[in-house]
């Protein structure tokens, strides 16, 4: 396989600014993860740009937009966790602490889909700026592939554990629908950095990550909250943390961590 070079130049993004340029002696996993990145930034800009729209429509009064561009700019945040905790913790808690918060999505989510309220300008324009924050950081900050395994760890271990509980989502009744984000979002990160890398290193635990990520995704597709097997899916996302930490040392990075730990 020809080596993807992202450090023999500088990759320009759509509004000008300039992507984290790895150095020349990066490796297979930090290509892969450059490549990850790109998925990011259309994540987050995802996320951002639902968040511009969930202005608007609070703005004109509707209530019913207001709610919709809520739930679609969780799509991209929740597909983004495998990132966002382990490398900008200080801006994942802003726009996404819970329970019992004050501010980011669920402080407007408990105004806007609780109480019906669109009078909340001031709360979706504090996300929108965290949200543009996270947008520039994700184009400049040094990616690692551990730091990135350690965020695909602790969210399996979180979709299986606290999240089975009721979820985080829920006022707006969208608990299922983050954790389904969140299945996707690790397995788009298991595929771009780590899959090939496991394959050639042993392609028996390759097998099993593949088919306990596919578990996972399956066991999130129930129809509601209620018929989740909320037993089932705690297993499986066990089994996948001790595939992950199995798979680790034979690639190169160290047993992944469910503490959260500076990237």
């Amino acid at each position: 396989m020809k080596k993807f070079l992202l450090a023999a130049f500088v990759l320009v993004c759509a509004d000008g600014g300039a992507l984290w340029t790895p150095s020349v002696s990066a490796g297979p996993l930090d290509d892969a993860a450059e490549r990850y990145r790109l998925h990011l930034i259309a994540d987050i800009d995802h996320a951002l740009a639902r968040v511009r729209m969930l202005r608007e429509r609070a703005g004109a009064g509707d209530l019913d937009g207001a709610k919709r561009a809520w739930i679609e700019a969780r799509v991209g945040w929740e597909r983004s966790e495998v990132f966002t905790s382990g490398f900008v913790p200080v801006l994942d808690q802003q726009i996404d602490a819970w329970p019992n918060a004050l501010h980011g999505f669920h402080g407007i989510e408990t105004k806007l889909f609780g109480t019906s309220r669109v009078d909340i300008g001031e709360e979706i324009d504090a996300l929108r700026n965290d949200l543009s924050a996270l947008a520039a950081q994700v184009r400049s900050i040094p990616l690692t592939p551990q730091g990135l395994l350690n965020g695909i760890v602790r969210l399996a271990y979180e979709v299986g554990e606290s999240k089975t509980s009721g979820g985080e989502s829920r006022v707006s009744g969208t608990s299922l629908n983050d954790m389904q984000s969140n299945a996707d979002g690790i397995a788009l990160a298991y595929r771009v950095v780590f899959l090939d890398a496991v394959a050639r290193s042993d392609n028996e635990i390759a097998q099993a990550l593949q088919a306990a990520i596919q578990r996972l995704k399956d066991d999130v597709k129930a129809a509601n909250l209620r018929d989740l097997d909320s037993e089932k899916l705690r297993n499986d996302s066990e089994e996948l943390v001790v595939l992950l930490q199995r798979a680790a040392p034979k690639i190169g990075l160290s047993k992944p961590s469910l503490e959260e730990t500076p990237q």
